[in-house]
């Protein structure tokens, strides 16, 4: 639709003239259920809207979404809504100072996570109803001003089926058969919220009282699925929401503005969770069927808790365009580790962000579609590709580089500037940099140019020169930057000097902070140290950086990796090696082999899963291909010794077991997973779960030795949503023409898929071991790209653009077929060029990696 893809300089124009007093909102939800021959399936929205005009006499227009309109009245006056309404947008002219339009529509239920999307659980036949609006999908509910800066109370009434209850974002209540909720606050669009069905609901509640003897009380809900209340550990999510509400009001003196805090776990949900005020809404996955490890309750404690630091970053205060999407994501990506950390019993939350946060900034911030933190954002379009990397992780990191530069003191003052100066408010980057002059002291501007204007990582190398009785004479810090992005940073950094210890650790002996600025930096304070094994440049991950090692340092980590007595310390080098293979500076191979020889001495179970995502990347994208073979078994077989040899029943033999199952191969691995399902092999202390039971299968149905019987048989065991989606994954998964010529079909040239099977399909279309199988479909890739964007919606476009882009055909012909069509398609959708131009770069950063790693043997 022409209108579908709002401007920036049409919101801005909007803005300037609409002011929006109130949103009342009415939703007739009784045709999600029983039996509907209707396509598509439809609700009954009505909205009624109060707003003035700064310019009587003028046109503007409402966003709205939906199949048809029943009827539309602008200031009394009925207009005709085969006039006024092409699908995507309602014409409003001749507006008068205040006004009031009403809009009678039939919305429709969403397969794709976007707007008001319709669950029917397959277990028990239950219909669940959830909305996900961010950045603009609010409008295809209810018609209204969809833009983050026309802020307005809301009051929501839904009619629900009988027997359900629902929820919004102000507190509600059952009044003759409709559900009545309690007016908002002024928040955006995009963060309203309706649940509805019969969801197993949990409830608890949050009490503070203040210096000044006022108390605020505030209710707690949890809620999901009533074929999962069985797993549902509400009393932890519970647990964790109370401490981040401690650790905000303690540390933001503000007090949390918006009544109730609901929080609902749903199924097929596209993100992580969504900050909707008094009812946030989160993935269903974050309810753990099977045993889990630690890590996972680290990642639902931080979901949670970065959830939660929106509630001020971003609902209280929220940026005026999604330029400034940052303002919100970076900060409440930074917040949800630093109240996680100090908060909770996830102490070490900062290793998982230097290991797992940085490694998805680092990687968005080299592709050609990099950008500033504060990011030009034209349209929807950019704004629903920015929510990536750069704008979280990067972002974060950012902040905790300026924590380090200004103070925890004057950053966390400054925070609390920024909510009482701007509350209920939209800001822009110079209000938070205002506040930050004021409580630090620093010139925001000069740093605020570096870190959040310009795009691109640095380089850190150290490098020592050392006198004959070898003590350092002078160690530098080199800093670079890659030509495209050739800007140089100043970098708050700490540099840990490492030598054995007696006992056979490697240990830190010395440290010293220092700034660093311009290419070359001198760290005077280690002038005189004993000479190190190791120079750890950014020890203590203080600055966003590529770490470097001169060449002691590397010998030493070949050597003595695993010996590093701190986690963080280990961590931050295992990173900075895994950076120096993607970019083709390290051999994969040489990496696979340190993961071969240290991961089994790893401790933190975090870093220990991203090793094993890492070592099967390396093996997949960057090992030669004629070494892929040899390199797989290699880890297959270091993957089954570490099992045997983990601590029966602990969290690392449950992870390496699931690493075993994504690398087993051979005929005997295959055995070996099929006797562990069956029951005839046993590992000790191995609980052969449910959710394992899908891992092992994976490899299985890949080799085709689990048929389509086996996955029905493994469905009737598991007949659930989770159960769905797996055997869906291995159904695709099987390595049969027929099987990858009904997944393609399934995907690309139909929309009958839910968001959730889609994903789950593409998933299983490509397997590393299959790539002659599917090298047919690269073509037919950039034959069908642009149909399917103009004919999907755009979540579900993105899955297909980036699940399907032919990576596994890693040679010169793919990446000269990726050149061809962005060379022809110059006029296409910019959000899609990006998406094709990102994995273009991915596939020659591949084949840079794959020439390395060939060199390395040859050599």
């Amino acid at each position: 639709m022409p209108g579908e893809n709002l401007s920036r300089d049409e919101a801005q124009e909007r803005a300037a003239l609409l002011s929006v007093d109130g949103y009342e909102v009415f939703l007739d939800l009784r045709s999600a259920i029983g039996e509907s021959d209707q396509e598509p399936r439809t609700f009954r929205s009505v909205t009624t809207i109060r707003f003035r005009s700064a310019d009587p006499g003028a046109t503007s227009f409402a966003d709205l979404i939906a199949p048809s309109v029943t009827a539309v009245s602008l200031n009394g006056k009925d207009l005709d809504p085969s006039e006024v309404f092409d699908g995507t947008r309602i014409t409003l002219e001749d507006l008068a100072a205040e006004n009031e339009l009403v809009v009678d529509a039939r919305c429709a239920y969403s397969r794709t996570g976007e707007g008001m999307h319709r669950f029917v659980d397959p277990e028990d036949g239950e219909v669940y109803l959830y909305t996900q609006y961010e950045p603009a999908d609010s409008r295809r509910v209810f018609a209204n001003f969809e833009q983050p800066d026309l802020k307005a109370p809301f009051r929501f009434e839904v009619q629900a089926p009988e027997g359900w209850t629902a929820w919004s974002n102000g507190a509600g209540e059952l009044v003759d058969g409709v559900w009545k909720f309690a007016e908002t606050k002024a928040i955006s669009t995009y963060i309203t919220a309706v649940v509805a069905g019969p969801y197993h609901y949990v409830t608890d509640s949050y009490s503070r009282t203040f210096d000044d003897g006022t108390t605020l009380d505030i209710p707690l809900g949890a809620l999901c699925r009533k074929g999962l209340a069985k797993h549902f550990d509400a009393d932890d999510v519970f647990l964790v929401t109370k401490q981040g509400l401690d650790f905000f009001h303690d540390n933001f003196d503000y007090p949390y503005p918006f009544g109730k805090y609901d929080q609902a776990f749903v199924p097929e949900y596209n993100l992580g969770a969504m900050e909707n005020p008094g009812l946030v809404t989160f993935r269903e996955e974050f309810i753990f069927r099977g045993k889990v490890t630690t890590a996972s309750y680290e990642r639902r404690a931080n979901v949670i808790l970065h959830e939660m630091a929106h509630m001020w970053f971003g609902d209280l205060v929220t940026m005026r365009w999604w330029d400034d999407l940052w303002l919100k994501e970076s900060f409440a990506d930074f917040m949800g580790s630093f109240s996680m950390v100090e908060a909770t019993r996830f102490t070490n939350g900062w290793i998982t962000f230097a290991n797992n946060r940085k490694a998805w900034a680092y990687r968005a911030d080299q592709l050609p579609s990099t950008h500033p933190v504060t990011a030009d954002i034209r349209d929807l379009e950019d704004a629903k590709l920015n929510f990536d990397g750069i704008t979280y992780a990067k972002g974060a990191s950012v902040l905790k580089q300026l924590v380090a530069y200004v103070g925890r003191d004057a950053f966390l003052e400054g925070a609390r500037r920024y909510f009482k100066r701007h509350a209920y408010g939209n800001t822009r980057l110079g209000d938070l940099l205002s506040v930050l002059e004021e409580t630090s002291g620093r010139d925001m501007a000069t740093w605020s140019q570096s870190w959040l204007q310009t795009a691109g990582v640095n380089s850190l190398t150290p490098q020592v020169i050392l006198n004959a009785e070898g003590r350092i004479t002078e160690l530098s810090v080199v800093q670079d930057a890659a030509e495209s992005h050739p800007e140089l940073r100043p970098h708050r950094v700490a540099v840990g000097l490492y030598r054995r210890t007696p006992e056979g650790d490697l240990a830190r002996y010395a440290r010293a902070e220092v700034d660093v600025e311009g290419p070359r930096t001198t760290v005077g304070d280690l002038a005189g140290a004993e000479a190190p094994e190791l120079v750890l440049v950014n020890d203590d991950d203080l600055t966003y950086c590529k770490i470097r090692f001169d060449e002691t340092s590397l010998a030493t980590l070949r050597q003595h990796l695993g010996d590093i007595d701190d986690p963080l310390a280990r961590a931050l080098c295992w990173s900075a090696l895994w950076n120096l293979t993607r970019d083709a500076l390290m051999p994969a191979r040489d990496f696979i082999g340190l993961v071969l020889r240290f991961a089994g001495r790893e401790s933190d179970i975090g870093v220990l899963q991203m090793l094993h995502t890492w070592a099967d990347s390396a093996l997949t994208f960057y090992a030669a291909p004629e070494w892929r073979e040899e390199g797989g078994r290699a880890l297959a077989e270091g993957a089954l010794r570490e099992l045997r040899n983990a601590e029966p029943g602990s969290q690392h033999q449950l992870t390496w077991a699931r690493f075993f199952a994504a690398v087993a191969s051979s005929e005997a691995d295959l055995q070996l997973l099929r006797g562990l399902l069956e029951g005839t092999a046993k590992i000790d202390g191995l609980d052969v779960d449910q959710e394992l039971r899908w891992a092992f299968l994976g490899p299985l149905a890949s080799a085709g030795v689990a048929d389509e019987q086996t996955l029905a048989a493994e469905l009737a065991r598991d007949d659930t949503a989770s159960g769905k989606r797996h055997q869906v994954r291995l159904l695709a998964a099987r390595p049969s023409e027929a099987v990858k010529a009904q997944a393609w079909a399934a995907v690309v040239e139909s929309d009958s898929l839910s968001n959730a099977l889609v994903g789950a399909t593409i998933s299983g279309f490509a397997r590393s071991s299959q790539r002659e199988l599917i090298a047919p479909y690269a073509p037919k890739y950039f034959a069908a790209i642009e149909r399917v964007w103009a004919e999907r919606s755009i979540q579900i476009g993105m899955d297909v653009v980036k699940g399907l882009f032919p990576h596994l055909q890693d040679d010169q012909g793919t990446l000269d077929a990726a050149d061809a069509w962005l060379a022809s398609h110059e006029s296409a959708a910019p959000a899609l060029r990006r998406l094709v131009l990102e994995a273009r770069d991915d596939l020659a950063r591949s084949l840079r990696a794959q020439g390395c790693d060939a060199a390395a043997a040859s050599s």
